[in-house]
């Protein structure tokens, strides 16, 4: 399945949900840690500040407790962040309104993390998820079981990468014959800040497909920011589509429990 945007990201600002609020639930936001790689020319190699908070403040204005998990814990760095640039509202909003930067600034490692606590699991994007959350065995490990325990997994631009080497407990690759996007190699080769892919250990739609995900290029589909679901994995491509992606994961979710 394929949807397409329908909602400005202004509107999400009014989304708020009462019957998702009575019980809420926790949705895990995975991160890097990763500033540079130990090479200057990865300076940005951070999270992308407007692809992790525009998810979670629909996640929050939608009643579910949000959590961060990264591979060493503690403090989240971001690009595109406040003492860089003027964030839009639904950024702005999330940092002062929603606890977003208490939450970021204390991330957990994954041995605090237990996955039967989580509904779904999130990864935006920034070049950083694929140095460290990629491969990181436990951070796979927990996004399995949150998908096979029922939960909802998706990701947004560069952090569908991260989904790359999860394996269920049947040793198949969670992508392996499911429809899936992320940062394509065509826009990944007109890149300058990753050189055309080469400063990254592996480019997004290589590894999905290197895993068997059927990935869909800007060809396959009828807009660049179209959602691409299938089942309960939701994926996008680019930054403007995180917010619509996490909305599309809350549509799953409260579908579930009716």
């Amino acid at each position: 399945m394929t949807r397409r945007p329908h909602l400005p990201k202004a509107a999400l600002l009014a989304l708020a949900s009462p019957a998702a609020a009575e019980e809420a639930r926790k949705v895990l936001i995975l991160a890097s840690n990763v500033l540079d790689a130990g090479d200057p020319e990865r300076t940005d190699a951070r999270n992308n500040l407007w692809e992790v908070a525009p998810p979670y403040h629909v996640f929050a204005m939608y009643g579910y407790a949000v959590d961060f998990v990264s591979p060493a814990g503690g403090r989240l760095p971001f690009s595109l962040d406040v003492d860089q640039v003027d964030p839009p509202g639904m950024i702005a909003y999330a940092i002062r309104y929603e606890g977003f930067r208490d939450k970021a600034d204390a991330s957990l490692t994954p041995d605090r993390v237990d996955p039967a606590d989580y509904a779904a699991v999130f990864v935006g994007g920034g070049f950083g998820p694929l140095f460290d959350v990629a491969g990181d065995a436990r951070i796979q490990a927990l996004v399995a079981r949150i998908y096979e325990q029922g939960g909802v997994v998706g990701a947004c631009g560069h952090g569908p990468g991260s989904l790359a080497h999860v394996r269920l407990s049947d040793g198949r690759p969670l992508v392996a014959g499911r429809r899936v996007t992320g940062f394509p190699n065509a826009s990944e080769e007109a890149s300058r800040r990753s050189r055309q892919g080469s400063l990254l250990p592996f480019r997004v739609e290589d590894g999905l497909r290197a895993a068997g995900g059927l990935f869909q290029t800007k060809e396959d589909l009828a807009d660049k920011h179209d959602i691409v679901i299938d089942g309960r994995l939701v994926t996008t491509m680019f930054l403007p589509a995180c917010a619509i992606a996490a909305r599309e994961m809350v549509g799953i979710l409260e579908g579930a429990r009716r």
